[in-house]
């Protein structure tokens, strides 16, 4: 996608053919390239070759992939725009596969040697990409105030000439000359020479502007691409992918921008003659600079539940610019989908209270940045649309609109501008934050940069989604350990049910319900939901396990027996529960009349963890020894260990500890159990306990924590 977007900027001056050739409208149309940008520079097509006979089946299932998903984009679009991209898919299926992937790879081949040949140039000349264009521009600048220069002189010459040529000839119509006839004929051609000089001047200065405002517009569109590309990429960030939020060059480039079409205003305004056409465009090309100057730096969070306080910031990159004595003054409100594809509609309708909704444009002198600081917003109430089918509200997306009214010196009118936030989910309970957040997980993984707001597309190759999966685990975490192929096989039979032992399924396509509408086989929660709680008990509890590689994570019960039952006993590895919701259990192998037997612990829950760590359990159990393969568990897990520290408060010290044991049975008299699960740790009220081998039972019911291995050492 990356390439798709520097290649959409160096289109803007390739010429029709040169294009219709890069992208035959026949074989593969640049609505293609347009649309499928992402899935396709996703993929891996150097691989293909047409004598490779035996990679069509892969090219075949890549075919009808595209076909899939250019069909899933057709029907979100208008009517036109439909039937012209369902009648490109038809074209498509009609053309042999191998041909297509061949055609995708060469194509991609060119691109880059375009975008290569084009960064060779500049970096030629040690000068970046749109250090060319400006100075181009500011050059042009200073030619057209000299050319002004001239021509002022030149007025002011034949002026004078003309006051001369009045003179003289008042005096040659009294006293008559043939000398002040010469001179008034050698007068007469030096205006018409200067006269000439000044038309000539205008027909230069008209054409360098002509040519001028070419350039300005290419500078200025580059510069609204980088603006894109940034804005996108903190969209991205939202899963986990870099981003870098240092606008320093792109407002340095803005003012440069917002310096040069000052100067050309000025200068059209004291050349004369130049045509009005002119001064429109350049208050059209300002009108856009001043729009894509303005940019949500901080983003408001994007799930917002109402009643809450939370914040955003808005930056002006041409803050330098703003009339001084009249301060601008932003507001921002809530707008719905319909309301986000049409300003005009929001502008007549309010679909949300926003309270703390305006905010004055500051100026920074320190860091020379200017914001609109939204400290203490809050959402008071919210208007919902009428859902779709089995649409929740989780699923509906919102905005926040910023607004502000700009005067610039020189023009009479203020500019009108608005922008608006990434999308938001709002709640009223916490118990739909989970959902909600993966309603903003699937927009940032695959909505198109240049989408209508906030069309997505409802189903995506399972290799997109693994991706994103694992760049969200890993920022989420707060690690560098990535999920192994082991962990992405397990998901996708996890999220498609199938059996442990499936074929790849890297190119299966994934819907939206199945990420997050619809329940797993046998359980009664989603796989988003399980996985999120997989997510967050690793943040919170596995961060140094994991990064350090000693948690195994996602893998199914049938993978385990497979590579447990060849190792000795007590060899043990450490699974995500895949029947509960944020819980991690340990499965090991043991060993019964040589018969290899595969234990799985009950799974410890973020309250257990939150009691006695993992690394402790671990130390506790004495039927685990070595972490799969062969690690010695004391080497492994060592250092999570925690020792009790001593105490002189005269009381005996007591521990917890984790025991594979039985699980007793409280019945007022006596303690009993049958072996069914580790971690077994709860409060119970003494009273309700018998008197265990003398020891007391406070009044009152007092309640403490008690092991129930504790009891039944003591009932014995």
């Amino acid at each position: 996608m990356a390439q798709w977007l520097e290649m959409s900027y160096v289109l803007t001056n390739m010429d029709d053919e040169r294009i219709n050739t890069l992208y035959p409208p026949d074989t593969f149309p640049i609505e293609i390239r347009h649309y499928l940008c992402q899935w396709l520079e996703e993929k891996d097509w150097e691989g293909f070759s047409p004598d490779q006979s035996d990679k069509e089946p892969i090219a075949q299932a890549l075919l009808n992939d595209a076909v899939l998903l250019l069909e899933s984009v057709a029907e979100q679009q208008n009517i036109v725009e439909r039937m012209k991209l369902l009648q490109i898919t038809k074209n498509m299926m009609t053309r042999p596969a191998m041909e297509f992937a061949v055609k995708i790879r060469n194509i991609f081949r060119q691109e880059k040697m375009i975008l290569c040949e084009k960064l060779a140039n500049k970096r030629a000349e040690g000068k970046t990409p749109d250090f060319e264009e400006l100075s181009f521009l500011k050059n042009t600048v200073f030619q057209l105030q000299d050319r002004r220069k001239r021509f002022h002189s030149c007025k002011e010459d034949i002026n004078w000439e003309m006051v001369n040529f009045e003179a003289l000839q008042s005096v040659h119509a009294k006293t008559p000359s043939e000398h002040s006839l010469r001179e008034l004929q050698m007068l007469s051609k030096k205006i018409q020479e200067l006269k000439i000089n000044q038309s000539s001047l205008i027909r230069e200065c008209l054409g360098m502007f002509t040519e001028t405002l070419t350039k300005l517009k290419q500078c200025q569109d580059n510069f609204i691409i980088k603006m894109n590309v940034w804005q996108w990429e903190q969209h991205k960030s939202v899963i986990g992918y870099p981003f870098s939020d240092d606008l320093t060059h792109l407002q340095n480039w803005s003012e440069q921008l917002f310096a040069v079409n000052s100067n050309l205003r000025q200068e059209w305004l004291l050349i004369p003659d130049l045509p009005k056409e002119i001064g429109e465009k350049l208050t059209g090309l300002l009108q856009e600079l001043i729009q894509s100057s303005f940019v949500v730096e901080k983003q408001p969070p994007q799930v917002i539940k109402t009643q809450s306080k939370f914040s955003a910031v808005v930056r002006y990159l041409l803050g330098e610019s703003l009339v001084s004595g009249q301060p601008v003054t932003m507001k921002a409100q809530i707008i719905n989908e319909l309301q986000a594809r049409n300003v005009n509609l929001a502008l007549c309708d309010n679909v949300g209270e926003l309270i703390n909704h305006t905010a004055i444009l500051d100026r920074n002198t320190a860091t020379k940045t200017t914001n609109a600081n939204f400290r203490h917003m809050s959402i008071k109430k919210i208007k919902r649309a009428d859902r779709k089918g089995a649409e929740s509200v989780t699923e509906e997306k919102f905005a926040l609109m910023f607004l502000a009214e700009i005067f610039i010196t020189g023009h009479e009118t203020p500019f009108k501008i608005h922008i608006n936030s990434q999308p938001v989910v709002v709640i009223v309970h916490g118990s739909q934050d989970i959902n909600a957040v993966a309603t903003i997980i699937w927009d940032c993984a695959f909505a198109e940069p240049d989408r209508v707001p906030f069309v997505v597309p409802d189903r995506v190759t399972w290799k997109m989604m693994i991706e994103t999966l694992n760049v969200k685990f890993c920022s989420e975490v707060g690690t560098n350990h990535n999920l192994n192929p082991y962990n992405k096989h397990f998901l996708a039979q996890k999220i498609f049910d199938q059996p442990e032992y499936a074929n790849d399924l890297s190119d299966s396509v994934v819907t939206w319900c199945q990420f997050n509408k619809e329940v797993l086989a046998g359980r009664n929660f989603t796989f988003w939901q399980w996985f999120e709680g997989a997510m967050d008990l690793t943040k919170k509890h596995l961060k140094p396990y994991w990064s350090d590689g000693l948690i195994f994570g996602f893998i199914g019960k049938q993978h385990v027996h497979l590579i447990l039952k060849e190792s000795p006993s007590g060899t043990f590895l450490l699974r995500f529960s895949d029947s509960e919701i944020g819980g991690i259990t340990i499965a090991y192998v043991s060993h019964e009349n040589g018969i290899p037997m595969i234990q799985n612990i009950q799974p410890f829950t973020r309250k257990d963890l939150e009691i006695r760590c993992l690394g402790d359990r671990i130390r506790d159990i004495n039927e685990i020894l070595y972490l799969y393969p062969n690690v010695p568990k004391h080497e492994g897990f060592k250092k999570f260990y925690t020792e009790q520290q001593p105490t002189n408060s005269g009381y005996i010290p007591v521990s917890l500890q984790t025991k594979v044991g039985t699980v007793p049975e409280i019945d007022g008299s006596h303690i009993s159990g049958e072996l069914s699960a580790l971690n077994v740790e709860d409060t119970y009220p003494l009273d309700t306990l018998p008197d265990l081998n003398g020891l007391s039972i406070p009044p009152d019911g007092m309640e403490y924590d008690f092991y129930f291995n504790e009891f039944a050492k003591n009932s014995t």
